[in-house]
């Protein structure tokens, strides 16, 4: 963002305010102001001769309205064209005329379906906030090797890469870069609540994060503040669900899921993602969270009695197979009818193949629907499963 403005005095509340005080507020930059007013005349009603733009409160109001509407995935364009109709109706003041766009204009809703990716046609500098997106989640460098030499040239767009995604994903990732906390928090709660958990995780916010990380490459370090509200607010809303959805009742007849990151791993989110999704089916889970020890790992397994073990690795250094394995071979339970949980080791830094003698879920759909499967059902697909070179854990570790 451009700080230019930095050195004005402070904003009288109810006073005419500069560009730069707007900008700051609504977590925009000057630049996207300029671009808004001169491409769809969304500028000050009342303009002093001589003098830089001033913004009185009806004017910011205004702003704020074209913000919520791009938020929602509304193209610019078609937000101004309501917000001026808006603007019209409320004081009979008629802007400047906007530059036709050939487009219909938006009558509902956001729709559900996919929107195609910007191209020429939709490279409008004022469709994102100036500025590229960090990494998804708190940025750590990458695990293999120092990391990778930045690019010294900017971006020229500033549009997210995107791709083919659902207009949702472009609303939250311009209320994220504007900081817009709340606006950012009542979407993804709303769409949570009106869609469920498992597609929206899967269709807005794993697109955007991707998004943010592949923006952060080019990005120089900036906006970092954009990342960590991001994910803060999509933890926030995946230890909301059981508020938002209606639920399964807990299943008490059902050994829990551990969920666990490996020793040093600190990305939790998709874990989070999955401990929210099995308490919708009812299934008992028990959150360990980030960097869990191996000896803690072990007692929490031995302690619990486990149907199934999720291992989470965002970077190859984080991976253990020792660990996985070690935890595999575990029994528990009376001579005769000795039971083993099953192990997913989970995420990236794994690889993209399986390891041998363990199971492999590519979605948060697919780890649902297998850990939901009965324990006994579960547990009979483990003691079939071979576990080469898997290191038995003495027979004093079987407590239960």
């Amino acid at each position: 963002m451009n700080d230019s403005a930095g050195t004005e005095p402070p904003e009288t509340p109810g006073a005419a305010m500069t560009s730069g005080a707007v900008a700051r507020r609504l977590g925009v930059s000057p630049t996207t102001l300029r671009s808004w007013d001169r491409r769809y005349g969304l500028g000050p009603a009342v303009r002093p001769e001589g003098r830089h733009r001033r913004w009185a409160p009806q004017d910011i109001a205004m702003l704020e309205h074209m913000c919520r509407l791009t938020a929602g995935g509304i193209p610019p364009a078609e937000a101004a064209r309501l917000v001026k109709s808006s603007r019209r109706a409320d004081s009979g003041h008629v802007p400047a005329a906007a530059p036709a766009t050939g487009s219909a204009p938006v009558t509902g809703s956001v729709p559900a379906t996919r929107s195609a990716p910007s191209t020429s046609t939709g490279n409008d500098s004022s469709a994102e906030p100036e500025g590229a997106l960090p990494s998804a989640g708190p940025r750590t460098p990458p695990a293999d090797g120092p990391p990778p030499a930045r690019r010294h040239h900017r971006n020229a767009s500033t549009a997210l890469p995107l791709g083919h995604v659902r207009q949702e994903c472009r609303g939250l990732a311009r209320a994220a870069v504007r900081l817009d906390a709340h606006e950012v928090q009542s979407r993804l709660n709303a769409l949570v609540g009106e869609h469920g958990l498992v597609p929206v995780w899967e269709e807005v916010m794993v697109p955007t994060l991707r998004a943010v990380g592949r923006k952060w490459e080019l990005s120089d370090d900036r906006y970092v503040e954009v990342e960590h509200l991001l994910s803060w607010h999509i933890s926030t809303t995946l230890r909301s669900v059981p508020l938002l959805r209606p639920h399964t009742a807990p299943l008490l007849d059902r050994s829990p899921v551990l969920l666990a990151c490996m020793a040093d791993e600190q990305h939790t989110l998709p874990l989070e993602a999955l401990n929210a999704a099995l308490g919708e089916q009812g299934m008992p889970t028990r959150m360990l969270g980030a960097a869990v020890p191996p000896e803690v790992l072990v007692a929490a397994v031995r302690r619990t009695g486990p149907a199934a073990v999720v291992l989470w690795s965002q970077a190859r250094r984080t991976a253990g197979e020792a660990v996985a394995r070690r935890v595999a071979a575990m029994e528990w339970g009376p001579a005769g009818a000795r039971r083993r949980a099953l192990v997913l080791p989970s995420g990236p830094g794994w690889g993209r193949t399986a390891l041998t003698g363990f199971g492999r879920c590519n979605s948060l759909r697919d780890a649902v629907a297998l850990l939901s499967t009965p324990r006994d059902t579960a547990a009979a697909l483990t003691s079939a499963r071979p576990h080469p070179r898997a290191v038995r854990e003495p027979k004093k570790e079987g407590t239960r």
